[in-house]
């Protein structure tokens, strides 16, 4: 009971729409209505600008992190049911019930989400993710690197199989969420960070 509490948990709390909210907050009455229509970090940022953005980028980081953190508290010793809650955060993130299901990207949720599940990984995901973003100014190309790096992080660092292949079923969400922008990267069309629309 406590694994199932701890999954349905996670959901909830992945789904807690922090991105709108730091949006309004910031006067942006419905982010799925201006810019990319993206209820993420991202699109807070251009829509709403830095400090928003960097808000929202925090607290959908944490919220992946206190998911998976209630999950090794109800559960300790069940790296499966951790695994499943990361998952679940994320999915929360990208169908939050309280948004009738059109989220964010799950990026920054699901890196808060195995930060405490393999801390090494997520450290080396975020230094490519900013490796990339550097001279490419790409936060979808950055983003997509970012996940699938932290999936194979994992798997060479000898991580619980469980959470391996959680990352890994989350590299290919996040992938398929970045599918209109891999799109525009491959047409020259997808804008940059800092780079006004054209």
């Amino acid at each position: 009971m406590a694994q199932v509490l701890a999954i349905v948990a996670a959901y909830l709390v992945g789904s807690i729409p922090f991105s709108f909210l730091v949006a309004r907050a910031f006067g942006v009455e419905d982010v799925r209505r201006v810019g990319s229509g993206n209820v993420g970090a991202t699109n807070v940022l251009r829509s709403a600008g830095r400090r928003a953005g960097g808000l929202a980028l925090l607290l959908d980081a944490a919220k992946g992190a206190a998911a998976s953190l209630i999950a090794v508290t109800l559960a300790p010793d069940r790296e499966l049911t951790w695994a499943l809650a990361a998952v679940s955060a994320v999915l929360g993130h990208m169908y939050p019930v309280w948004l009738r299901f059109q989220g964010g990207k799950g990026v920054a949720t699901g890196f808060g989400a195995f930060a405490p599940l393999t801390p090494v990984a997520a450290l080396g995901a975020t230094v490519l993710f900013l490796l990339t973003l550097g001279p490419t100014r790409f936060v979808s190309l950055s983003s997509i690197v970012g996940a699938v790096s932290l999936f194979l992080f994992a798997l060479a660092l000898g991580g619980p199989s469980p959470v391996v292949w959680a990352a890994a079923f989350t590299a290919v969400l996040v992938v398929l969420r970045h599918r209109s922008n891999v799109r525009r990267l491959w047409t020259g069309e997808e804008r940059r960070a800092g780079e006004t629309r054209r």
